[in-house]
Parts: structure tokens; C-alpha cells; sequence
């Protein structure tokens, strides 16, 4: 057996992808990796530029250049506008569905009749003519402003005042209210409600009418001490998926860091609610140290720095990342595979606060394997599907392998 580890950069997009000018206008001209790249061009990222990255962005004003050796391509989203959650399934193999799209304020009664039956407490906040809803004093309900709108509901809880096992019991009852495509529930030792309650933001739908309500995450001060978190999914068959693939096959997952929290893995070994960069690399180090199988970390840190639009915070996050890198390549043997890779943009310097729909760099590691180029991918999935060729396990329900043309066979 060998190790197959991929290694999700968040948000680190590579560019816009063909669509934009059609479904997301607002992301035209997005390029994460080349406007950062230009905007510190002085500094580097060694084993980034080993591995290829400037083969994938092109000209930039960096001071790093392309790599002869590196294996390296690119791959579309093949999901619906640009959605980690989404994102993560899609690498697993998951074929995307288009999404429901239904604002907060239309599912807002039917899950508050749904909590009021199960025996909890609720109230509902008003901003601007829009309502969010309080349970229990202490989770509050409403859309995701960070993901694309009305795709994704939120439930934000203080842990000081309830545990994250009742939110956890309080989200299913909230998800089994209503049909989009995610409900994330999450939490974290909040001083006090206030800091929530002045995190309440209302945004504006296409057409400029008022429609969305809910909480700035990053604002809320959820991520700062004790953060945890599960999301839920809609219309996702973890049966097809890759953990549950290798698992018949015998192969053990390790998923780390938000991954963890996205992805089912039942059979294998999850580190949920890890955020901070370092420690995921030191947890996936370890691992990868003591065992083979399929390993999968994210690194949510250059996700939330696109958000808050922080291009130093973003930088500093990358090189965190390449030295995480340079040491899982030092645990590889002949034989072993990395990918590292996104799920989407998340360009900082674009003027809005939200992902950005982007295609994403492929940059694939084997000892003594140099100099391919992968091709171009349709869909992120093809990474997931070439994990179960390499250990001989049914494909996923999506994606083709990229592993032929780097002459990698599966494991006996």
C-alpha cells in the first residue's frame, strides 16, 4: 500500500472560469494566485514554485518562475457557482447538482414551526424589514453571507450559553425544514451576544431588492476560541463518494481540517474543526509519518483572509502553507502521490466580500515522476476518482483519473 494526499488550498483560484461573464458577472476578472502573485512580487513560495504554480499562472511580476520539473494542469468547477462545501464533494467524486436557491425569509416559518414542535424556544430579529430567528436565546438562524446567496443557512450558537451536541441536534431539526443546498451549524465561546446581534448584515438579490439577512461569521467572533462546526448537506450520496469507495477496498481516509467537517467519513479518521494552518499540517504530518491510505487537509486560513479581503493575511497564510508542503514532501516514498489543489477563488482584491468563481491549479508530486502535464479538467472530481484507480477501488460516481500520463499504476 502507499499514500495518496491531496492538500486543498481554499479559495486559491487561478483564474476566472469561462462562464463568469454569463452566471457571476461580479467575478470578472478574478484571478487570486496572479493578483497576489503581483501584488508581492519579491516574495516567494518555493516549494509552490517547485511544484508548479507559475507553469499554471503564466507571466506575473514575481520573481518566481516556472518549474521544468513540475506536474502540473488545471480543473473547471463542475458545480454551481463557487461553494467549498460543494467544492469538497466535487473532489470526492460527487457529480454537482444545480442547487435550490430560496432566501432565509422563505423558509423562515416553516423551520421555526419545526423547532417550536421539537419543544424549543424561539424569537425572531428584525433588521431592515428582514427576520433572522434566535432559538433558545443563544443560535441564532439565518442566510450564509459568505457562500453564494440563498444556498446556504446558517445557525450561529454561543457556546457559553449551550453545548455544540444540542446545536448539532438543533441543526438536524433545522435541516430537515428545508431544501437548500447546505445548513451549516457552528459555533464558538463568544464573550457575549451582542458581538452576533452587531455582526447582523442584510444584503441586496440581483435585482437590488432587499432579501437576505443573516450573520457575518468571521465578525461574530465564532472562529475565535472553541470554534466548531458541522455542515449539512442536501442531496449528497456519501455512498459514492471516495472514503466509502476505499473503504471496501480496505484503504483507511484521514480528512483534516474544514474537509473534515464537509465530508462524511465514518469509517476512517477526521480532525474536525481545525482551522489554524499549522496545526493542520502538524496533525496530517503525523499521520502521514504512521500510516498509507488516502489523506485529505484543507487549509481554511487563505479562505477566510479572501474574505475579510486581506492580501498580507492571505500571503502569510500561503507561506505557512509552503513550508507544510515542503515537509509532506519529505515523508513521501517512490510510488506515493500529492495533489495539491482548490475548490474555488477567492480573489482579495476583487471589491466583494464572497467567493470568487475560479478554475483551480492541479499540481501533482511523485518521487522521481517529472515534467507532465496533466491536462486541463472538467471537474475537480477527477482528483477523487484518481485516488480509487490508484488503490484499485471502484470509481466514484464522477471524474476520470489523471494519474495515466504520470505512468502510476494502482496499488497491488
Amino acid at each position: 500500500m502507499a499514500k495518496f494526499v491531496v492538500v486543498v488550498l481554499d479559495g486559491f483560484g487561478v483564474g476566472e472560469m469561462p462562464d463568469v461573464v454569463d452566471i457571476r458577472p461580479q467575478d470578472r476578472g478574478a484571478n487570486t494566485a496572479v493578483k497576489l502573485l503581483d501584488h508581492f512580487p519579491l516574495k516567494t513560495l518555493p516549494t509552490l514554485e517547485k511544484l508548479g504554480l507559475m507553469n499554471i499562472t503564466g507571466l506575473t511580476r514575481s520573481k518566481m518562475q516556472p518549474s521544468a520539473t513540475a506536474n502540473w494542469g488545471t480543473a473547471k468547477l463542475a458545480h454551481f457557482g463557487c461553494d467549498t462545501f460543494m467544492g469538497h464533494q466535487e473532489i470526492m467524486g460527487t457529480r454537482p447538482k444545480p442547487p435550490l436557491v430560496k432566501p432565509f425569509q422563505e423558509s423562515i416559518d416553516a423551520i421555526e414551526q419545526a423547532l417550536i414542535q421539537a419543544g424549543y424556544t424561539t424569537e425572531r430579529i428584525t433588521r431592515d424589514t428582514l427576520q433572522l430567528l434566535m432559538v433558545e436565546g443563544c443560535v441564532v438562524i439565518g442566510d450564509n453571507l459568505e457562500a453564494d446567496l440563498g444556498q446556504v443557512y446558517n445557525l450561529t450558537a454561543n457556546f457559553n450559553l449551550i453545548s455544540f451536541d444540542e446545536v448539532k441536534q438543533i441543526g438536524r431539526i433545522v435541516r430537515g425544514a428545508n431544501s437548500v443546498s447546505r445548513n451549516i451549524a457552528f459555533g464558538g465561546f463568544i464573550p457575549t451576544m451582542d458581538q452576533v446581534f452587531n455582526a447582523i448584515e442584510t444584503k441586496t438579490d440581483k435585482q437590488g431588492q432587499l432579501a437576505y439577512i443573516g450573520v457575518n461569521a468571521p465578525d461574530s467572533g465564532a472562529y475565535d476560541e472553541g470554534f466548531q462546526v458541522v455542515h449539512l448537506g442536501y442531496g449528497v450520496d456519501a455512498l459514492t463518494q471516495v472514503p466509502h469507495q476505499l473503504h471496501q477496498v480496505g484503504i483507511h481516509t484521514y480528512l483534516y481540517g474544514k474537509v473534515a467537517d464537509i465530508v462524511q467519513n465514518e469509517t476512517g479518521t477526521s480532525y474536525t474543526s481545525v482551522v489554524d494552518t499549522d496545526q493542520v499540517f502538524s496533525l496530517l504530518l503525523a499521520d502521514l509519518k504512521q500510516h498509507e491510505g488516502f489523506f485529505c487537509a484543507n487549509v481554511q486560513e487563505t479562505d477566510l483572509s479572501g474574505h475579510q479581503q486581506d492580501p498580507k493575511r492571505y500571503w502569510s497564510i500561503l507561506e505557512k502553507a509552503d513550508r507544510g508542503l515542503a515537509a509532506v514532501i519529505d515523508t513521501l516514498n517512490p510510488g506515493d502521490v500529492l495533489i495539491v489543489m482548490a475548490d474555488h477563488g477567492n480573489d482579495p482584491f476583487i471589491g466583494h466580500t464572497k467567493h470568487t468563481r475560479e478554475q483551480v491549479p492541479l499540481m501533482v508530486y511523485s518521487p522521481a515522476i517529472t515534467g507532465v502535464q496533466v491536462g486541463y479538467r472538467d471537474t475537480l472530481a477527477d482528483v477523487g476518482a484518481s485516488a480509487a484507480v490508484f488503490f484499485g477501488a471502484r470509481p466514484p460516481e464522477s471524474g476520470q483519473s489523471l494519474l495515466e500520463p504520470l505512468n502510476l499504476n494502482p496499488t497491488e
